[in-house]
């Protein structure tokens, strides 16, 4: 009797699949990037940890959002920049315009609320960032409707397979 290894995956798959679906999130946003803006009634609710490596804020919005927000893309936004590992955007914040970069990394989930096109994400490991950097944030809004799973937030491929 031999005594079976579990397989290891040297190919690091889930990680492949979760670039994959970022690179949906960039798309996305490079179409809301156009001239046009973002067509018909789409809009995006990006949620992302605010002391991940990369992102840019405010030290006044890291401060009221030490960990986590969400911002809207709807109707007020400026100067949206679509790179390939990051994003970045002025938003109003009760009326100020304020700067923000978010990493595609640091997005733990991102609504499109007029398709119900939801994508949720392993949450980066937080690196306390001591100053907060520069100018950089995004308007604060709602949050997207509670998905009702407090668990790890992991994409399922299982929505995306013909049955």
């Amino acid at each position: 009797m031999t005594s079976a290894t579990p397989p290891v995956d040297e190919m690091h798959y889930e990680r492949l699949a979760q670039d994959a679906l970022r690179g949906v999130i960039r798309a996305a946003l490079e179409r809301a990037a156009e001239p046009g803006g973002l067509p018909g009634a789409h809009h995006f609710y990006i949620t992302f940890q605010t002391r991940a490596p990369g992102v840019l804020l405010p030290p006044d919005v890291v401060a009221k959002y030490p960990e986590e927000m969400t911002v809207v893309l709807q109707h007020q936004y400026e100067d949206l920049a679509v790179e390939a590992d990051r994003f970045s955007v002025m938003l109003r914040f009760g009326g100020v315009p304020k700067a923000m970069t978010v990493p595609y990394l640091a997005i733990t989930r991102f609504f499109d609320p007029s398709v119900q096109f939801l994508l949720q994400f392993e949450t980066v490991v937080e690196e306390v960032v001591e100053d907060p950097v520069e100018e950089a944030p995004a308007e604060p809004t709602t949050p997207p409707p509670p998905s009702g799973d407090d668990g790890p937030k992991v994409v399922s491929l299982d929505q995306f397979r013909k049955k």
